[in-house]
This record gives structure tokens, C-alpha cells and sequence, in this order.
């Protein structure tokens, strides 16, 4: 017989041993938000999930049983043989631990296989998130890079967090860059798959003595940050990063690769162009179509990213921000651990 467990006995278990979640909700579901680390093997395709929900809503619960047992029936085999290759102790869930889940445990356990069922699905997973998210504890003192677009702070997080730095990288769970173009190569985050990778973050670095973030505003993309977490970025030691105009232009045009889908570009350039000077509007609209990208880029930072940053520093007391002057971010990568010391952790 299969096994219900709560969600604190599947944190031990997996802290334990190697352990495999499977989510058995549809791939839509599954995309939409699921418990991080988790497997995609669903009862229903998207379709069949709509079909069998129709049935429950407009012809009776007994109707819609009947027409998921039809399909799932003729999957069987395949489904079995997809918990076969998983060499791991494994957990299933769907969305509130119901239906779904106890028919893939059931089904499992009288093929031999053994599984356990999480109690309250994911949602008691999300409840959690809520939960630790409430409680706006996270201790770490925060040293934020700052910068004009284009400095490279993206990049500097990466190098960090590459050398064991402990990094909080806003903008790679929103999925998001944080500007009108930080959608375009990028998938968005909603804000609960948001919310539940910002917990792993703060879990895994809540004893560490500091945090390295990127300088944002309340919201990235899809998603807010959470009051307490905004603040403490607020309060944190800000690093400004300077670096010349034509060095920014290269990282911008290497992160973004704006060739690669120049329509979507100029789309996203429209929709802020009527905050730009006219005549100058027209001529990053007019190298937009024209493909030279150096110079539009070089006239939105210039005429309308610049602008709108500046007042930035002074926002800041003197005693909690540092400004940066270099020529190129590897010189900043080599500043910034000037002023971030301590023993780097490994784990």
C-alpha cells in the first residue's frame, strides 16, 4: 500500500537520500507552477484535462470518473514503464493531493511499484512558500550592484556565484531583465514559481554573513518582490558600477542579441518611444529597421536609460554606497572583492 506523507516528512526524506517528486497534473499545469525539482509525467495531456473537467462541471462527477478512467486506461502501460526507469524512492502529487495523485499511487502500488502521495498536493507546498515568505526573516546582510544598463552586473553575479560568492539572482528567477526589452530570449517567471525559487535562495543563505543582488525595483518582469525583501535591498550596501559608454554598448549587445529577432525589438522600442525626444526617437526607430544596432542602443542609454537612472545615487547616504569607476567589468569583478571579504563557502 501506497504511503501519504506531509510535506515536512517529504523535506527530511529528501534530505536523506536521493528522492524523485513527480508531479502527475497536465504539462499546462506543470508549466504553470510546480514544486522545484520536480518530474512531469501527467494522467492527461491539456486537452484531456479540459475534456474530463467539462464532464464535471456540466454532466455530473460519476461522468467525468468514467471518461478519465477511459483514457488513462489506454496509457497504463506507459506510464507504468515511465515510473520504471526512476531508480529513486519517489513521491507523486497533484494539485490538493486528490483524484489524480491517489490513482497513479494505487495504480503503482499494485504493479510493485512503491511510491508515496504528498498530503494537500502542491498546494500545501505553496501554502509553505506563503508561510516562510511571512515571516520576512532573512538575515544576510545585502551588497546590491548598481549601475547604468549595460554594466555588466548580470555577468559580475555570475562570475561571483561561480566563485562560491553567495548570490541572490533576482532577475534569473523573474526570467525577466528588468527593462522593457528584458522579456525578449527570456521565459517569464509567474509569481509563484517567483515566490517558491526566492525561498530556496533565502534558505540556502540564511546563515551565510552576506548576500551579493542586483539593484531592482519592486518589480521585475511578471513579478514583485516582497515588501520585506525590497527593503532590505533598500537598506543594503549599494555598489555603483561606472563603466565608459561604448563598454556597455558591447555587453548589451552581447547579452541581448537583438539580430536574433530584430521584430520584437522594434516592438518593444514603440512601446516606450513616445518618452523620447522626437527627432531622436526617429532615428532609433530608423536604426532599429536598418539593423545598426550599436548606435540605437548607444541613443536609448544616452537619451532615455541614463536620464532615468541618475538620480539614483544620491538616494543613497555616503556611508552605504560606494561608487565604482573602471573601464571594464572584470576590473570591477576585481574591486568588488576588495570590499566583499570573508571565507567563501562551498556548499
Amino acid at each position: 500500500m501506497f504511503e501519504n506523507i506531509a510535506l515536512q516528512d517529504l523535506f527530511d526524506l529528501q534530505a536523506k537520500e536521493k528522492h524523485t517528486l513527480i508531479d502527475v497534473r497536465s504539462p499546462k499545469e506543470f508549466q504553470e507552477t510546480t514544486i522545484p525539482g520536480s518530474i512531469n509525467i501527467p494522467i492527461f495531456t491539456n486537452e484531456e484535462r479540459a475534456e474530463v473537467g467539462t464532464l464535471y462541471k456540466k454532466v455530473s462527477k460519476e461522468a467525468a470518473k468514467k471518461r478519465g478512467l477511459e483514457i488513462f486506461s489506454k496509457k497504463l502501460p506507459d506510464f507504468i514503464d515511465s515510473f520504471k526507469q526512476i531508480d529513486t524512492s519517489m513521491t507523486v502529487f497533484c494539485w490538493r493531493g486528490g483524484m489524480r495523485s491517489k490513482t497513479a499511487a494505487t495504480v503503482l502500488d499494485l504493479m510493485g511499484i512503491h511510491v508515496n502521495r504528498l498530503e494537500g498536493g502542491i498546494r500545501s507546498y505553496r501554502k509553505w512558500v506563503i508561510h516562510v515568505l511571512g515571516k520576512q526573516d532573512f538575515r544576510p546582510e545585502l551588497f546590491v550592484l548598481n549601475g547604468y544598463t549595460g554594466t555588466g552586473k548580470t555577468a559580475l553575479l555570475k562570475k561571483l556565484k561561480q566563485n562560491g560568492y553567495p548570490v541572490m539572482d533576482l532577475e534569473g528567477m523573474a526570467g525577466h531583465r528588468g527593462s522593457i526589452f528584458g522579456h525578449i530570449g527570456r521565459e517569464p517567471s509567474n509569481q509563484k514559481n517567483f515566490d517558491s525559487a526566492l525561498v530556496q535562495t533565502i534558505l540556502r543563505y540564511q546563515d551565510e554573513p552576506f548576500v551579493l543582488t542586483e539593484g531592482e525595483s519592486k518589480r521585475i518582469g511578471k513579478v514583485l518582490l516582497p515588501d520585506f525583501l525590497y527593503q532590505k535591498k533598500e537598506a543594503g550596501f549599494q555598489i555603483f558600477i561606472n563603466l565608459p559608454l561604448n563598454e556597455r554598448i558591447k555587453i548589451i549587445l552581447d547579452d541581448y542579441q537583438p539580430w536574433s529577432d530584430p521584430e520584437t525589438f522594434l516592438e518593444a522600442f514603440r512601446i516606450i518611444k513616445k518618452h523620447i525626444h522626437t527627432p531622436v526617437a526617429k532615428q532609433i526607430d530608423k536604426d532599429l529597421q536598418n539593423e545598426n544596432y550599436p548606435n540605437a542602443i548607444g541613443l536609448l542609454l544616452k537619451y532615455y536609460y541614463d536620464p532615468r537612472y541618475e538620480h539614483a545615487i544620491g538616494n543613497y547616504p555616503d556611508d552605504k554606497k560606494w561608487l565604482i569607476d573602471v573601464n571594464h567589468i572584470d576590473e570591477a569583478y576585481e574591486k568588488i572583492l576588495q570590499r566583499v571579504k570573508y571565507p567563501v563557502s562551498t556548499s
